[in-house]
C-alpha cells in the first residue's frame, strides 16, 4: 500500500514564511522543524542545547540559537535578531518544556519553579516577544503552543522505570498553556494572529522510553509518535488555518477522550 503523499502546493505552503520552534532540537520540536521545513519554511531551531548542530545537519533553510526560554533578555534578543536578519516572524511553535515525574508530597520549590518557568513562562515570553512588535506590525501570525493531555487531565496514569504519572508542576504548567493561549487567541484576533495549542497524549521520544501507559484502554492503542504531533502543528501553524483559534487539538489516540 503506497503512503499518500503532499501535493506539490502542500509542500510550498511555508515557503519564503520563517518559522521558530523552541526545544526543536530533538524529540517533538525535531519532528516539528523537519516537517515545516519539508513545506518550504524557513526555521530557526532554538534549544537550551544542540541547536546549532541540529540546524547545521537540516540545510541552509535551519538556524540554530542557543535559548534559555525561561530568560527575558536572551528571548528578546534572539527574536528581535530573527526578525532583523529575515524581515519577518510568520510563526511560532512554543514546544521546549520539561516534565518533572515527582508526586506532590515529594515535589520540592526548585523543581515546581523548573517546569513552570520553562513550561508555562517560556511560552509567554516567546509570544509577547514574536507578536509585539513584529506579528503586529505585519499583522498576520500564526503561534502554536504545545500544551499536554495533562493539562486536560490532571496526568494520565503510567507506570514503569521511568517513574509514574507526569507531576503536578507539569500539570498546572500545561492546563496554563491552554488558557493562556485562549486569551491570547481573543486579544490578537483582530490582527490577523491565531494562537493554538495541541495537547499531545502518550509519545514514544526518549523521555517517555521507560514509561509506561495503558494503551489497551485508549481507543487507538498505540503509543503516538513526534510525526503525529508535527502534522497536526503544520496545519494549525498554516495560511490554511485563519479561522481557528484558541483551541486545543488532542493528539492523543483517544486517550482523554471526554
Amino acid at each position: 500500500m503506497n503512503t499518500p503523499q503532499p501535493s506539490p502546493v502542500r509542500m510550498r505552503e511555508f515557503e519564503d514564511q520563517v518559522c521558530l520552534v523552541t526545544g526543536g532540537a530533538r524529540g517533538i520540536g525535531r519532528a516539528v522543524v523537519d516537517e515545516l521545513l519539508s513545506r518550504g519554511a524557513q526555521v530557526n531551531v532554538l534549544d537550551i542545547a544542540g541547536a546549532e548542530d541540529a540546524a547545521e545537519s537540516l540545510g541552509p533553510r535551519a538556524t540554530g540559537w542557543s535559548v534559555d526560554v525561561s530568560d527575558r533578555r536572551q528571548v528578546h534578543e534572539c527574536v528581535d535578531a530573527v526578525a532583523r536578519e529575515h524581515g519577518r516572524i510568520d510563526v511560532v511553535v512554543n514546544n521546549a518544556g520539561t516534565a518533572a515525574r515527582i508526586d506532590l508530597e515529594a515535589m520540592d520549590d526548585a523543581t515546581w519553579a523548573r517546569d513552570l518557568d520553562t513550561n508555562l513562562t517560556g511560552t509567554y515570553l516567546m509570544t509577547q516577544a514574536a507578536i509585539y512588535p513584529h506579528m503586529r506590525d505585519r499583522r498576520y501570525g500564526r503561534i502554536v503552543n504545545i500544551s499536554s493531555i495533562s493539562g486536560i487531565m490532571g496526568g494520565p496514569f503510567s507506570s514503569g522505570a521511568g517513574g509514574g504519572r507526569s507531576g503536578p508542576a507539569y500539570a498546572a504548567s500545561k492546563g496554563g498553556i491552554i488558557a493562556f493561549s485562549k486569551w491570547v487567541a481573543k486579544e490578537v484576533g483582530s490582527l490577523g494572529i491565531t494562537v493554538n495549542s495541541v495537547a499531545p497524549g502518550p509519545i514514544a521520544t526518549a523521555l517517555t522510553q521507560d514509561v509506561d501507559y495503558p494503551l489497551d484502554h485508549q481507543a487507538v492503542p498505540r503509543m503516538g509518535t513526534p510525526d503525529d504531533i508535527a502534522a497536526a502543528v503544520a496545519y494549525l501553524a498554516s495560511p490554511r488555518a485563519g479561522f481557528v483559534t484558541g483551541e486545543t487539538l488532542k493528539v492523543c489516540g483517544g486517550s482523554a477522550i471526554g
